[in-house]
């Protein structure tokens, strides 16, 4: 389905200058700046896969998703989507791709939504009779019908995105690209667009791309995950490989000692104990050596390991 080797895009802008004449020496100085976007990244994702594409701003995510849909050109490696090079058989590749951005609507923005719907299934030759079909299950898996004749424009930020996301697979496309979807919603909203990617993706066995910063959606959603930060691939694979860390246990001991050996203390002075077997017998250890004045377990979460990652 994607194949990525080696995609590196380099950005280079023209230098500028301050001082009185700092505009006109920006304009005539051939001197320029490079910056790294995407730095020597590879990857492969297969048909039905479901993968959180992750990274903090400027990680270079979006960079890569513009390749992939054909809107940039990199400056080295190979990228081949569906058979096809994304810049060089853009026409081709975005009839094969649905692309879904949280803070950009595709949407008509005066016209109801079936009329901007009806748009898109004529830009795409969709049939008339695929397209009923198309449009009888998405209102059904989105609720549309409540705001089918509504204009774009008074829709609340729930509705448009839900209108979004009929847009981007009303024509069928085996891939999907979903940058930040439930951004701005309430948890409503967020449950009824995650069901509908889930059911997308069982049903069609449509390929699905996340990009995303909550990462209950990637957990909800998501098996694989690829890290990158600074344009580099950090972590490639599953979610369960990269949260497989042990329980802790954290306690507050009475009067204890500084340190404990072999054991850390957090920020607020309590002892954490990693539990790798049997919790009760561990407890009683503790106890039968120092007061026990509180305690808590802490399970492995996505969120933690992430935040560990990028900050080394």
């Amino acid at each position: 389905m994607i194949r990525v080797e080696g995609l590196t895009k380099v950005f280079r802008r023209p230098r500028t200058f301050s001082g009185p004449f700092g505009a006109l020496r920006t304009l005539v100085t051939r001197q320029y700046e490079e910056r790294t976007a995407v730095d020597d990244v590879s990857f492969a994702i297969d048909e039905g896969e479901v993968v959180g594409y992750l990274g903090p701003n400027g990680a270079g995510k979006s960079t890569t998703i513009k390749i992939l849909t054909g809107i940039l050109t990199p400056t080295a490696g190979t990228v081949r989507v569906n058979g096809m090079v994304p810049w060089r058989d853009r026409s081709a590749n975005a009839r094969r791709v649905g692309v879904v951005f949280g803070q950009r609507s595709q949407l008509w923005w005066d016209l109801p939504l079936i009329e901007s719907l009806r748009l898109v299934g004529s830009l795409y030759d969709v049939p008339a009779a695929r397209f009923d079909a198309s449009l009888r299950k998405l209102r059904d898996l989105l609720g549309l019908d409540e705001f089918l004749d509504t204009p774009v424009r008074q829709l609340s930020l729930g509705q448009r995105m839900r209108g979004d996301l009929a847009a981007a697979v009303l024509y069928e496309p085996p891939l999907l690209y979903l940058d930040e979807p439930t951004v701005g919603l309430d948890v409503l909203a967020k449950e009824a667009v995650r069901e509908f990617i889930v059911e997308t993706n069982r049903t069609g066995r449509t390929t699905v791309i996340l990009t995303t910063h909550d990462l209950a959606d990637v957990e909800a959603l998501c098996k694989r995950i690829i890290l990158i930060d600074h344009g580099k691939v950090l972590f490639d694979g599953a979610i369960d490989a990269l949260v497989d860390q042990p329980r802790r246990l954290v306690v507050l001991l009475e009067s204890a000692p500084e340190e404990v050996r072999g054991v850390s203390r957090d920020d607020e002075g309590r002892h954490v104990f990693d539990i790798h077997g049997d919790l009760p017998a561990l407890i009683a250890a503790i106890s039968a050596e120092h007061t026990i004045r509180d305690l808590s377990i802490e399970e492995p979460d996505l969120e933690s390991v992430i935040k560990g990652i990028y900050a080394r």
